[in-house]
Formats: C-alpha cells, sequence, structure tokens
C-alpha cells in the first residue's frame, strides 16, 4: 500500500503561510537571526562542524585554517547493501591565496533566516566570503565565492570507501541488524567515473542486498514475490562541477583563471536502476535541470521558503539565561529537523544524516558509524516528530507516515503468516521495508527451537504497541491540519488494521474481558500481562475513532470497536508506601530497562493531565517513577509538564537544551545519551515538554501557560487541533496579544498561568 502524499502536504504548506496570525514579521526575523551560531575561529576537524540542509540532502560543514571549507555530504535514501546509511562522501574547497592562514579575521555564521552558512576571513580590503546553501527546492548544493581580490579555487572529492574493507567487531554495531551474521559484515568501494570531462562524477552501486536473507530467515518466502528488493541496485552519489572549473583529476577541479567570483555546484542523486550507466544518464538529466535554473531566481526562492518556515511557529522565551538556552536550543532543533525531515525516509533517531568522525573507547571511526545503526526503533523514531504537530510542520511528518503505509502490505501478510489471523502489528525495530532485523529476530543457528513467529530478542519480542501510538498521532494529524480525503484512504484503512490485530490476536478471559498475554510493559517488564501502554493506547484510540463523525466509519467497523472497547481491561494500579498509582501492567514480569510504561497513560495516551480527573493520582504515579532521568529518549520532561509539575519540566528542558555533546562544537548536537550523536530523541522530547508546558489541548479547551515558569516572558505561535492557529506574548505574568485562528476557537482558551 503506497500513499503519495506530496500533493496534500504542499498544499497544507501552501494554507499554513496564509493562515497565519498578525504578526511584526521584522520583529520575527530578528529574532530568529539572534538564534545565529557565530563563530570566530576555524575548527580542527569535523566535530566542528555546523549542520545545514534542503531537508533530503545533508551537509556538516566546518574550515580548517590550512586547507579551508570542509563539508560532509548526506542523503536520506543512501541506504547501502547492508541497510546502513552511509555519507555520500567528502567535499574539501581550497582557496589561493589563502586568507585563512595569516589573517586575524575569521566569521562563521549560521543564518537561519536565510539557510546558509556564511564564512568571511581575510583583513579589510582582503576579504573573502563564501555562501554555502543547500537548495530548499532543487536537488543541488551551492558553494559561492566572492572576494575584493582575484583568487583561484581547488573542489577535491574524498571518498573514503575507495576498496572493500571488513567491519570490525565494534563497528558491526553500525550495521545493526548484522550483530552475530555468520558472514563477514564487508562494506563495498565507491565508484569514480574516470571519464568525465570539468566534472566529478562517483557513486556507490548495491551489487548485492541483505534484503532477501532477512525474508528467507524470517519465513517469509512464500512472499517474496510480492514485492521487489528495496536495496539491490540502489545507486546514490552525485556530481561536481563549475562554469569556470576544469579537471586536474577525477576527483579534483580548479578554476581556469583567477577570478573575484567562483562558484561550484554539487547535485546529489539516488535511485535504483537496471545499470551504473541508466544512474548517470539519470544523473546528467538532472545537471541540465539545475543549469537551467536561474541562479538569483533559485536562491530567492531558497530564502523565501526558510523565511516562511520560520513565520510558520516560533516559541521565544526571556527572562533569565537558561529562558535564553532554552530558546535557542527549540530553534536550533527545529533547524536540523527541517533539514533532514523532507526527504524519503524518516529522520534518523542515531545522528540523523549529520554524524562525524567519531573515537569511541579508544577507537576511531569514520563519519558513517552511527550506534544501532541503520534500522528504525519506532520509540525512538517518533519523538521528533510529535513535536511538529504544534509547530505546523505537516510536510515534515510525511517520512515517517509512508514509512509505515509503505510497509503495511508485508506487514499484514506477514500476519497472516504467523498468526494465521488478520490486522498488522509492527516490530520495535525495523528495516525501513518492514522486516525485523536479523539479529533481533535472529539467525538460524542462535533460534533454537523457537517458531518462526517467535523473535530471539526479549527486550522486543512482544513490543508492539508503537502501531496503537502512529495510529494517535496520525487521528491527530488530522485534527490539527485537516483533510477528509486522507482520513478515509489512508488513517482509517490503517487504524483498522491495527485495531484488529488487537481483536483477532488476543483471547477473552472467562469474564470476556481482553487478555493480552503474552506480553511486556516496553522493554523493561518482559513476560507482563495486560501491560498499561496497550491498555491505555486501546482506551485512547478506540475512544478518538468511535467519536468521528457517523459518515466516517461504517456500521460494522463502528460496531467491532465498540464491542472491544467493552472489553477492555482497566489500566492497572499498583500501591506504594500505602498509596495509590498507577501500575505497569496487570500481570508484572520481570524488569530489564529503564522505562515508565504507566506513565504512558499521561503521555503519549493522555488519560490525565491538569484538567482531567484523577490528577493526584497520576502526579503520585509520577513522583513514583523508577526511571528519574532526563536526556536521551526519557520523556520524563513531557510527562511532568502534561502535570503541570512547572519546576519539574523546567528543570529538564533546561538541562536537555544545554547537554549537548562534549567533543562538538555545534550547540544542539546532543548526545550520545542512549543513541549516537547528534541525539534527535533528546531534542525531540525537549522540543515536545517545551511546547506542552506552554500549550496543551484536552478535547475543545486550549490551555495556555499549564507549566509555564511565571518569571519567564515568551512570544509564540502554535497550532492546535481544529486547524488552529495560537500567537501571543506573555510579558511580566500578562498575556498580551492573543491572536486564535479561526476566531471562533477564542472562546476555547484558558489561562492557567500560576503566579
Amino acid at each position: 500500500m503506497h500513499i503519495e502524499l506530496n500533493c496534500l502536504f504542499s498544499l497544507l504548506v501552501f494554507l499554513m503561510v496564509f493562515l497565519t496570525c498578525s504578526v511584526n514579521r521584522p520583529e520575527i526575523s530578528e529574532k530568529v537571526a539572534e538564534q545565529n551560531i557565530v563563530w570566530d575561529t576555524p575548527a580542527v576537524d569535523s566535530n566542528d562542524s555546523m549542520p545545514l540542509g534542503n531537508g533530503d540532502i545533508g551537509l556538516n560543514a566546518w574550515v580548517k585554517k590550512q586547507d579551508g571549507l570542509h563539508f560532509y555530504l548526506s542523503k536520506t535514501d543512501a541506504w547501502s547493501e547492508n541497510a546502513r546509511l552511509l555519507k555520500l562522501g567528502e567535499v574539501a574547497v581550497n582557496f589561493s591565496p589563502n586568507p585563512f592562514v595569516d589573517s586575524t579575521f575569521f566569521l562563521q555564521e549560521l543564518q537561519l533566516l536565510d539557510g546558509r552558512l556564511l564564512i568571511q576571513a581575510g583583513e579589510a580590503g582582503k576579504r573573502l566570503e563564501i555562501q554555502l546553501w543547500a537548495d530548499a527546492h532543487n536537488p543541488v548544493v551551492n558553494v559561492e565565492a566572492t572576494a575584493d581580490f582575484d583568487f583561484k579555487m581547488t573542489v577535491t572529492l574524498n571518498a573514503w570507501r575507495d576498496k572493500p574493507r571488513t567491519l570490525g567487531k565494534a563497528e558491526v554495531y553500525s550495521a545493526y541488524g548484522l550483530i552475530h551474521a555468520p558472514y563477514p559484515v564487508i562494506v563495498e568501494p565507491d565508484h569514480i567515473v574516470t571519464n568525465s570531462t570539468n566534472k566529478i562524477i562517483w557513486y556507490h552501486r548495491n551489487e548485492r542486498s541483505i534484503w532477501a536473507e532477512t525474508m528467507q530467515y524470517q519465513g517469509l518466502e512464500s512472499i517474496m514475490s510480492d514485492f521487489s528488493d528495496p536495496l539491490h541496485n540502489r545507486t546514490f552519489g552525485g556530481c561536481i562541477w563549475g562554469e569556470n572549473l576544469i579537471s586536474v583529476s577525477s576527483t579534483q577541479l580548479t578554476s581556469r583563471q583567477e577570478a573575484k567570483f567562483q562558484a561550484v555546484k554539487i547535485t546529489c542523486y539516488t535511485n535504483q536502476t537496471a545499470s551504473a550507466d541508466e544512474w548517470q544518464a539519470q544523473l546528467k538529466t538532472s545537471v541540465g535541470k539545475i543549469n537551467s535554473i536561474s541562479p538569483k531566481l533559485a536562491k530567492q526562492n531558497h530564502q523565501e521558503w526558510w523565511s516562511k518556515f520560520w513565520e510558520r511557529s516560533w516559541i521565544f522565551a526571556d527572562g533569565d539565561s537558561d529562558a535564553h538556552s532554552v530558546t535557542l536550543g527549540y530553534t536550533l532543533q527545529r533547524w536540523i529537523n527541517a533539514c533532514a525531515g523532507r526527504g524519503d525516509f524518516p529522520i534518523k533517531f542515531n545522528g540523523s544524516i549529520f554524524t562525524v568522525d567519531a573515537v569511541l573507547d579508544g577507537e576511531e571511526f569514520d563519519a558513517d558509524f552511527r550506534r544501532w545503526g541503520g534500522p528504525y526503533w519506532w520509540q525512538n523514531t517518533r519523538l521528533p516528530y510529535w513535536s511538529m504537530l504544534a509547530s505546523g510542520d505537516a510536510d515534515l511528518m510525511k517520512p515517517l507516515f509512508n514509512l509505515y503505509f509503505q510497509a503495511l502490505e508485508l506487514a499484514e501478510k506477514r500476519t497472516r503468516i504467523y498468526f494465521d489471523h488478520a490486522g498488522v502489528f509492527f516490530p520495535e525495530t525495523m528495516y525501513f521495508w518492514g522486516a525485523y532485523t536479523m539479529d533481533n529476530y535472529g539467525w538460524p543457528e542462535d533460534r533454537s527451537d523457537l517458531p518462526v513467529n517467535t523473535i530471539l530478542n526479549r527486550y522486543i519480542r512482544y513490543e508492539w504497541q508503537g502501531g496503537l501510538e502512529l495510529t494517535l498521532m496520525l487521528l491527530d494529524w488530522f485534527d490539527y491540519f485537516g483533510d477528509e480525503t486522507f482520513l478515509k484512504q489512508s488513517i482509517l484503512p490503517f487504524a483498522e488494521k491495527i485495531i484488529t490485530f488487537y481483536d483477532e490476536h488476543y483471547p477473552r478471559t472467562e469474564n470476556g474481558t481482553l487478555r493480552i498475554w503474552p506480553g511486556q510493559a516496553l522493554e523493561t517488564y518482559w513476560d507482563s500481562e495486560n501491560p498499561a501502554p496497550e491498555i491505555a493506547g486501546l482506551k485512547t484510540v478506540l475512544s478518538r475513532l468511535l467519536a468521528l463523525e457517523q459518515s466516517m466509519v461504517s456500521d460494522d467497523t463502528r460496531k467491532n470497536w465498540q464491542q472491544l472497547q467493552a472489553v477492555l481491561p482497566e489500566l492497572p494500579m499498583r500501591e506504594v508506601d500505602g498509596k495509590l498509582a498507577l501500575g505497569f501492567a496487570g500481570k508484572v514480569g520481570p524488569k530489564h530497562n529503564l522505562e515508565n510504561p504507566e506513565l504512558y497513560a499521561v503521555w503519549p495516551y493522555g488519560l490525565y493531565g491538569v484538567v482531567l480527573p484523577d490528577l493526584e493520582l497520576a502526579r503520585e504515579t509520577y513522583a513514583r517513577r523508577l526511571a528519574t532521568a532526563t536526556g536521551g529518549w526519557q520523556q520524563n520532561a513531557i510527562q511532568a509538564a502534561v502535570l503541570g509539575l512547572t519546576d519539574e519540566a523546567r528543570k529538564m528542558v533546561v538541562s536537555n537544551f544545554t547537554s549537548h555533546a562534549p567533543d562538538s562544537r555545534f550547540p544542539a548536537f546532543w548526545g550520545p545519551n542512549y543513541d549516537w550523536i547528534p541525539d534527535q530523541d533528546n531534542g525531540g522530547v525537549s522540543m515536545i515538554a517545551l511546547q506542552k508546558m506552554l500549550l496543551q489541548t484536552v478535547g475543545d479547551q486550549i490551555l495556555l501557560f499549564p507549566a509555564w515558569p511565571a518569571e519567564w516572558d515568551v512570544s509564540f505561535k502554535l497550532y492546535a487541533p481544529g486547524e488552529t492557529i495560537i500567537c501571543g506574548e506573555l510579558h511580566d505574568g500578562e498575556l498580551v496579544n492573543l491572536q486564535v485562528e479561526p476566531a471562533s476557537r477564542k472562546k476555547d482558551v484558558r489561562i492557567l498561568l500560576s503566579k
């Protein structure tokens, strides 16, 4: 089942630009510009890089005093034969004379409003300026250099995968899914085209693929003919060229002559083709299209995209250094989301497309390395995406939805093979085509007598609640942005398959109640019956589905949902020191991880909150939670905000937004925490928590400042269900300039700020 959402999301972005609050545009531009990152000294290595991108192509850029500008190129669909998400390569741009060596002046500024990196070096009257930007509308990276003097420019490609290489033991974890593979894990080399004139052309081509073995080993051989291998013949790479550049070698170009302006373009391209020649022909077509675009118009359209992006939504807190840190962290994480969030695949939680060279336990790794590798882990992948509802970034959510829509057919057929019933479940960890990773499913020699439907990894063996949470996210998306066609054609068929799985997979007790067994409460409590996340998820999702208009759902489907709702178990409870709290599961198995499954009833499933019944029960549960840390994927900050625990939420959000990786110069490269650098879970949790501190919704109610520190001023523009946009400013504890669109929703606003 493939759903093409491009037109839908383009329309939504168009509408959101014009359904805006009446704000002072220059003021917003100024506030965004205040978050620009400015450095006055060059870099040491790639750990001193700045991230930028166009949503699909990413760059890590840094400047070295001796040899100029460097940047890694990445792409959201550069999947290798081993299902690793690889870099495309490294580009170095050198200048002669070199203004970086002896000059006392150096400026490197990430200019958020214009979506570009600005670099300046050299004394007054002898200054070089470089603009680096990845076109928001076209697959091209631009390097434009201007100087007060004539200079030459040399561009060099470093494609470090130049021969087959066997991954070492620690490195195999960067190919997660192939741990304990019964064969060496080989990194295949890139190819440099040697007969290109005045261009550098290179690519990586998957002449083999692990796809077939994942299907065969996982009992899915009978349905392989229904699908095509998404890795085999996948080819990704690019072309480097410039009007004044000529070839020095197959990996280097230089200026034909000195000039005061020099420019280079790099296009990046991925496709599955029958041959490398066919891919090169398609790349040539892409280069031709880019050359036909007016450079002036391309830059204008690029800057306009970023300007509208920043006008779409914002949170600017003020009042003390913590407020400034939170504003910076929130703004930069939203920048990182946008730079990597419009490709064909979702944002990778463990580094996105901005990984760099690393040292781990004394061992050096190249920029392809990331802990936990290429698979998607639902509990991690979701976290950047929940924040996109309130920030109005509907277009950035498309890749996540498409990942699961495109894996739906395989998931449905797998359910029939494994369990002989209808419906769909999704693994907690999976390759982008929907199969389990092999080290989680288990290699044949490791599986012993396990039946085909039982995976080896106990941490995620029955961890399937992600389908419920994704269904809730889709329903929220509809509530926030509308579109009944998308609801009917995509969301409801998806939801029906998820609910059918729970209805048909689990038995009933003697009194007719649903019994979720075997089960587990997230990765933490194995062998648990009626786990809290599933019970909370079913209660919330079924309630939301049944609240849809009668015309949206057939009578038979509605009846089935009502019958399942009627037999759901109650949320589990427990007693701690004589006080009642939410429980982990109806019957709890042994503990193995650091999660708080009982608090899923607070968030994401929203059964408890500041204006909902039993708030004190939920707060008592929060106070008794076993995993109390913040950072990474820990969601305590979000749950504290939902429960109106202002001091707790503030402390954790500030901690998260000031905890960047110690070896990274960029202040929003969080981590590694539990995952890798930059840790997108840390940024995602922090964004969600800050939004919940500022704005929550319950039914038709719009709750402002439910966990907002009274001493922080704030200017904000956020989104809410009912296709609603809320703008406002808080000054000295007073709400001013509140604007709500549509105006009819203003009556639903409640101010909860505690003074």
